[in-house]
């Protein structure tokens, strides 16, 4: 089975919510990001921004991105000494400043995201990556414990 069919048998599975008006994709990328599967809530919003043709595309990129930020620092706290995962944090800052360029085009609330929480998580979570956060906003990584990864809500 392919990934995207694999990929479609799962989304019929967990679509309980089928009046919302929101693309069940989207949804499910918040269900994935939420329980700390970055890398899953990547796929299934790609599954829906490849078909995308209208003006949303630049805002389910910039959500793959964040999302693929986050997959580099989970990487990253989980493995600190592997030679490849150990220099993840700033490919993931690149892709939180990529991420807020795009969602800077966007209204402040989009699709029911608050994009300025979002924005400020891409700001805070690149200078933690690049560790150029205060003191207040850095948290405590080895390879033992996990940032504190953020949750995004719909409103």
């Amino acid at each position: 089975m392919k990934k995207n069919e694999r990929l479609e048998t799962w989304l019929t599975e967990w679509d309980i919510e089928t009046n919302s008006i929101l693309p069940r994709e989207y949804r499910a990328y918040f269900h994935c990001f939420n329980a700390g599967d970055f890398y899953e809530a990547h796929d299934v919003l790609e599954h829906l921004w490849l078909q995308c043709e209208d003006e949303n595309r630049s805002f389910y990129q910039a959500l793959i991105q964040f999302a693929g930020a986050f997959v580099h620092l989970q990487k990253h706290s989980l493995y600190p000494e592997h030679p490849t995962h150990s220099r993840r944090l700033s490919p993931g800052a690149r892709l939180f400043a990529l991420a807020d360029a795009r969602l800077a085009t966007y209204p402040k609330l989009h699709l029911k995201l608050d994009l300025l929480e979002v924005r400020a998580l891409c700001a805070l979570w690149s200078r933690r990556a690049l560790g150029q956060a205060t003191e207040a906003e850095q948290t405590r990584v080895s390879p033992l414990s996990a940032f504190d990864f953020p949750q995004l809500v719909l409103g």
